[in-house]
């Protein structure tokens, strides 16, 4: 490639959906390993499917292939199988992803019928998992409902809000995201910025100072720009790129956030892409746009270097992209890898499509 050429980033997102599907897909019922290379364990990881569903549309919504609407209700019917025939479990963080997963599916012609489960997931968890304990909040579990987190009251603000763009009348979605964004503000949002995983994790009321995970960061960048869908407060997305930048200051390293150790760990960086990115599409931001740049950058030069297999062509990413990846990576891993690449073809459309003729 020339110093005047630039790379086709949709094509590299093309190639990222394959070497998901290539490297880490299994028959069923596991449907996709969760490691590369595959290992012995076939746990049931009903989140990471979640975001796969969101992954396979992103997919589709960057390339109108229904192949890729097709691996979501694959995926989707799969989580329900392997959960015994139920849309819910323990973990209301869990649920919660399926029902953003699901409404965005909803979305497509033809399936619309995914946004009643999606609306059946977010109601359960308001009826399950609301209590007054540290003031109100979603739990983070059914078995432990005095502990509150971002992880939980995130995306069932994302989530409420998105409802109530989809329903017609007086809904209870608006009010309950508007009051959750409320409690989560109050609790786990520091005044410069800081997003905090939880609070009363152990039943004393303390707040888990040392647990800083980029995914909190994306999920309150979500909330914010999605309640400013329904109000357009210009504070909130001001609060949000201000919690962005707290990200980048606080987590990242070499323009990239070296976020280590597999398993859900390897979900949380790709999670701040995708709702950064949302963030970017009504407020774009010259730094935060060439952070985007800077990661995935080094994701595609440094972490997928060489690893690009010569009878497949598929190519695996590993946690840290400042270096080559190592073998096993999660799948989980791959998936933050897919959502960030999906998101620079997105940041290089739009400018394509913003540039002067």
């Amino acid at each position: 490639m020339t110093t005047t050429e630039r790379p086709d980033w949709a094509t590299r997102a093309d190639l990222a959906h394959r070497s998901l599907a290539t490297l880490y897909g299994a028959p069923a019922p596991q449907l996709l390993n969760n490691a590369h290379p595959a290992d012995e364990n076939a746990t049931f990881n009903y989140w990471w499917l979640a975001h796969a569903i969101d992954v396979a549309i992103d997919g589709w919504d960057r390339t109108g292939d229904p192949a890729h609407l097709r691996t979501a209700v694959e995926i989707f019917e799969n989580i329900v199988d392997r959960n015994s025939g139920n849309l819910f479990n323990d973990y209301f963080d869990d649920m919660l992803w399926l029902g953003l997963a699901l409404e965005r599916l909803s979305r497509a012609p033809g399936h619309e019928r995914y946004l009643e489960p999606a609306a059946e997931i977010w109601q359960h968890c308001l009826d399950d998992g609301w209590n007054e304990v540290m003031g109100g909040g979603i739990a983070w579990r059914k078995s432990q409902t005095y502990y509150k987190n971002t992880p939980a009251n995130g995306p069932f603000i994302i989530l409420g809000a998105r409802l109530a763009s989809r329903f017609e009348g007086d809904g209870p979605y608006l009010p309950w995201a508007r009051r959750t964004m409320d409690w989560l503000t109050e609790h786990l949002v520091r005044s410069d910025g800081t997003v905090e995983d939880g609070v009363n994790r152990t039943d004393d009321g303390r707040i888990d100072t040392d647990w800083r995970y980029t995914y909190n960061y994306g999920l309150f960048i979500g909330a914010c720009v999605e309640l400013f869908a329904h109000d357009e407060d210009p504070a909130r997305l001001g609060l949000a790129e201000r919690s962005a930048r707290r990200a980048v200051e606080l987590l990242a390293t070499d323009g990239v956030f070296p976020e280590t150790g597999g398993g859900d760990v390897g979900l949380f960086k790709g999670i701040f892409y995708r709702y950064l990115d949302q963030l970017l599409v009504v407020r774009p931001s010259a730094d935060l746009i060439a952070f985007v740049r800077s990661g995935t950058d080094r994701l595609w030069d440094v972490s997928w270097a060489d690893r690009v297999d010569s009878s497949d062509g598929v190519l695996w990413a590993g946690d840290d992209w400042r270096v080559p990846a190592t073998a096993p990576t999660s799948m989980s891993t791959q998936l933050s890898a897919v959502m960030a690449t999906e998101m620079r073809a997105r940041t290089e459309a739009r400018e394509l499509t913003h540039a002067p003729r």
